[in-house]
């Protein structure tokens, strides 16, 4: 007999109530996975838009972290330096792609109860 276990006991380790239990679990898992794609379809219809140099830059990305627009004033378009231009559309472009994960993340969040579930998020 081993450590701590008495004769005629038997550990509680399934039993009758552990299927049914299981059973709702899967329900619950199920009905948790159908709520997340709803919310990520949801995020996915959303846009923001970021601005570098005074607004000089604007980039907007969807909720696929996608870039859907790029505006750049013309004063800014200078060839004899490039650099600054793509200076500026790297900022715009990583701040709009930033605060779409933040809404991801934090809409995401409010379902899970800022559990960490791999693979999405």
């Amino acid at each position: 007999m081993g450590k701590g276990m008495r004769a005629g006991k038997k550990p509680s380790a399934g039993g009758a109530g552990g299927a049914g239990n299981m059973q709702k679990q899967i329900q619950q898992m199920q009905a948790m996975q159908r709520k997340m794609e709803e919310m990520q379809a949801e995020i996915d219809t959303k846009e923001v838009e970021a601005t570098a140099g005074g607004g000089a830059v604007t980039i907007a990305v969807n909720g696929k972290k996608e870039i859907v627009k790029v505006a750049i004033k013309p004063e800014v378009v200078d060839p004899d330096d490039v650099e600054m231009l793509q200076d500026l559309i790297m900022v715009a472009a990583n701040e709009a792609l930033r605060q779409m994960e933040e809404i991801s993340q934090s809409e995401m969040g409010k379902l899970t109860g800022g559990l960490s579930i791999p693979g999405i998020m």
